[in-house]
């Protein structure tokens, strides 16, 4: 039965619509179109000085360097050095020309990526929710605020939302499925819709593709939501217009303002992406142009150009390297620009929201994920026919990794050449005595201090710039509490990312040999609001950095005293990331009581923001009843859970179920379903909810 009409049959999913996606070739390149034609006009200039300008203040860095380190003999260690300090110095060089153009950009007007259109969208719009395993009623109030913004606008039959959910924990699912009913109950509408799939084939890409083959010929475009997404109705539909304005693009990002944050270490994160994000974006935006790259979320895609160009290979070798692609944003953005198709980004367009994590160590959980993803993208540069600014892009999420061992090799290497320094007998006649006067070592600690200061402010300068922006905008000044607060909230987030940077850049090391080592990350959920870490897992987590900090420490004091000073910064950070950790991610009261970290959608929440947050509480508040009671005796849950699974199996076809024979097993010899389900192991109770014959002796027997 279909819980809007009880006398209409229940369907959980439109019709389907196939569409081919092929399997892309690394190593064919494709038939490729002409150069879009919403590239900007003059982007060659514009790359010319952004990446040119990076490349004379690299060669700059680099040769005071070498004269910082110039002495008689130069010695392994120096070069070394001198080899970590380009690759670092050039990552740092590009982040602040890419900046400085984001500064420029947005005195002019930041008119970046396709410009707005006034017109209506006239295509209908698949609006896609991939979870795993996420809190169901979090999910689904982000969604009705959705549906209910369209629908305020007169646009709600445009779109169809899917939700998407590769859960695999079986109480999370049949959640899922009460919420959805629940949600199609409350929006009255018939255009959303529920699938889940048993097998996580591909993980996050596998379930896009799997609706792609599946209905994407139903849609000329459809947009990606994450678990913690929102989305104004206004800039949902601007997207769409945007794409059947422009019929060479293939993907259109926004810039999600991060919201929600109620730990110290979320309103830090969140307040450092509202001021400083606007800038990086609009940098990037400016001189990436048509080559722009993919987030994996609140982003509009042309069916079509995912279909035909965005069907991912599997990476040769074994996990953590080969296999499926973790990090796929990246590689479709860059395999559709490949085919033709323009990838634009649009920072100026506000109405995308998103959350971040709520701790340091939730920060880890996903960086971890991520460094794997990135990592993976080493398999993926030496593919045929990519645009050279795709292969910066797949660079630079390998660079977010690798620089951190590589900025821990030359804090260590700094610390062996001063030992050298100061422990080796100098020769003042290198060539035999034939010299008339001796060549003195050559120790510049003016020059040194100067490239210190130097590499700082290219480090800081950004910040600085965005503040500017921020403070010249009376809408964004206002919203974070007035200039003084602005001002504050700047200099306290520089201080704690300053002292968390290093603990960070530890973590980061670990994870790049955790997967060096063969380790694969697994895929796990999220969590989203609560930043409480038991305090022994703290401990243990940062204990570590904790004594890396304090053997830098004594190494450095024991070789100068001027050493140490120039680690105070790391130094000092590693042996606080135990008291960090903990205290950053509680629950934050007083700043938010004194508005420091405020930022402009805390202070007058946009409505869907808001919305979406009062159903989320409301939804935490509702308690379900426990499993399998809930499901079998709910007749309404128990038939619409039916309905949505997938073509049973096909005996004498199909491999032998193992995991349901057993359940069904327990189920038979158990006094009671609850006791079976309690025997059961996960896998076996999700074979159980997936078999409609086991189902109906359940209800029988319950």
């Amino acid at each position: 039965m279909d819980v809007l009409n009880p006398d209409a049959p229940f369907y959980g999913l439109p019709p389907e619509t196939p569409l081919e996606m092929p399997v892309q070739s690394l190593h064919v390149v494709p038939a490729r179109g002409t150069k879009p034609a919403s590239s900007p006009r003059g982007i060659a200039v514009r790359r010319l000085l952004v990446v040119g300008g990076a490349v004379a203040l690299t060669a700059a860095g680099v040769w005071q360097m070498k004269l910082v380190l110039a002495a008689n003999a130069v010695t392994p260690v120096a070069v070394f050095m001198l080899v970590l300090f380009a690759a670092l110095f050039a990552w740092i060089a590009l982040s602040f020309t890419s900046a400085l153009a984001g500064f420029v950009s947005l005195l002019a007007g930041g008119g970046n990526g396709p410009g707005r259109c006034d017109a209506v969208p006239t295509t209908r719009t698949a609006l896609l929710m991939p979870c795993y395993n996420e809190d169901p009623g979090r999910v689904m109030a982000g969604l009705q605020a959705i549906w209910e913004s369209l629908d305020a606008d007169g646009a709600a039959d445009l779109f169809d939302i899917f939700m998407l959910s590769d859960t695999t924990n079986p109480e999370i699912w049949i959640a899922e499925e009460e919420r959805f009913l629940e949600l199609r109950r409350r929006t009255g509408s018939d255009r959303i819709f529920y699938r889940h799939r048993r097998l996580n084939t591909g993980r996050k890409a596998g379930n896009i593709a799997d609706w792609v083959r599946r209905w994407g010929g139903g849609y000329p475009q459809f947009l990606i939501l994450d678990a913690d997404s929102v989305m104004a109705a206004g800039t949902l539909q601007q997207l769409v217009v945007m794409m059947e304005a422009h019929p060479d693009i293939g993907l259109i990002q926004t810039l999600p303002i991060i919201t929600g944050g109620t730990t110290i270490f979320a309103r830090l994160h969140q307040f450092a992406c509202r001021i400083y994000g606007p800038l990086i974006a609009h940098g990037i935006a400016w001189w990436h142009g048509a080559e722009g790259n993919y987030w994996g979320h609140n982003a509009v895609i042309r069916t079509a150009a995912f279909a035909e160009q965005a069907g991912l290979p599997e990476l040769r070798g074994r996990k953590p390297i080969g296999g499926h692609i973790l990090s796929h944003d990246f590689v479709e953005a860059a395999l559709m620009r490949r085919g033709g198709w323009a990838i634009h980004m649009v920072p100026a367009l506000a109405g995308s929201y998103e959350e971040g994590p709520p701790s340091l160590t939730d920060l880890a959980i996903r960086d971890r994920r991520w460094c794997q993803g990135n990592l993976q993208h080493l398999g993926v540069l030496p593919a045929r026919g990519l645009h050279w600014i795709s292969r910066m892009h797949l660079l630079t999420g390998i660079g977010a990794y690798i620089t951190a061992p590589l900025w821990l090799l030359f804090l260590l290497a700094g610390i062996v050449n001063a030992l050298q320094a100061r422990f080796s007998v100098p020769n003042y006649f290198p060539d035999g005595g034939k010299a008339l006067f001796p060549t003195w070592p050559v120790v510049d600690p003016v020059r040194a201090k100067w490239m210190f200061v130097a590499t700082m402010a290219l480090l800081l300068l950004p910040k600085l710039l965005a503040c500017i922006v921020a403070l010249t905008d009376r809408a964004t000044r206002r919203g974070a509490g007035g200039t003084f607060r602005l001002l504050a909230g700047t200099m306290l987030e520089t201080v704690i990312s300053g002292l968390l940077a290093p603990v960070v850049m530890l973590t980061q090391t670990m994870h790049v040999l955790s997967i060096a080592r063969g380790r694969d990350s697994g895929w796990s959920a999220q969590r989203r609001e609560d930043g409480a870490v038991p305090r022994g897992d703290t401990v243990r987590r940062y204990l570590p950095h904790t004594l890396l900090g304090a053997a830098l420490g004594l190494a450095s004091w024991l070789v100068s005293v001027s050493l140490a000073l120039w680690m105070s910064p790391v130094i000092l950070g590693l042996l606080l990331a135990i008291p960090l950790a903990a205290l950053t991610n509680r629950r934050d009261r007083t700043l938010a009581a004194i508005g420091l970290l405020r930022i402009p959608e805390e202070t007058a929440p946009p409505p869907v923001l808001a919305r979406a947050a009062g159903l989320a509480r409301a939804a935490r508040a509702a308690e379900p009843a426990a499993m399998p009671d809930r499901l079998l005796e709910n007749s309404n849950l128990l038939t619409a859970h039916v309905a949505l699974l997938g073509a049973p199996r096909r005996p004498w076809h199909d491999p032998l179920d193992v995991p349901l024979l057993i359940a069904r097993a327990k189920l038979d010899e158990a006094p009671s379903v609850a006791a079976a389900w309690e025997a059961m192991t996960q896998p076996e109770r999700v074979a159980l909810l997936s078999d409609p014959a086991a189902l109906r002796s359940a209800r029988a027997a319950f």
